[in-house]
């Protein structure tokens, strides 16, 4: 059985891979923000972290680091936990935190 199609196996190895330095481009964009990487070396030390808990130690607004961990979850770069009203975030498993963790704390 033959199978015809005009997109080569080439072709589809490179819009994967397209696919996929998009979607790496999106994590690292919104990683990229001060206030983010901020947020990221705390939870690389805390390991997970309550929202206000988060707010306290860089002495910002609840409703601030709420919007950029929801920004970092959406991404996938952090995975949420509710417990009862409070909302707790952790890194979530990847090669690509362990990755960013070697590179952004490090400066930090």
């Amino acid at each position: 059985m033959r199978y015809h199609s005009n997109i080569s196996l080439n072709d589809m190895s490179l819009s994967l891979r397209t696919k996929r330095v998009a979607a790496l481009s999106k994590k690292l964009q919104t990683a990229g923000d001060p206030v983010r990487l901020k947020i990221l070396c705390y939870l690389f030390t805390a390991r997970q972290a309550c929202v206000s808990e988060i707010a306290k130690t860089l002495d910002m607004s609840v409703a601030a680091v709420s919007h950029h961990l929801q920004a970092l979850a959406h991404e996938g770069l952090l995975v949420s936990d509710r417990d009862g009203k409070r909302i707790c975030y952790a890194l979530a498993p990847s090669e690509l935190m362990v990755d960013l963790k070697k590179f952004i704390c490090k400066y930090n």
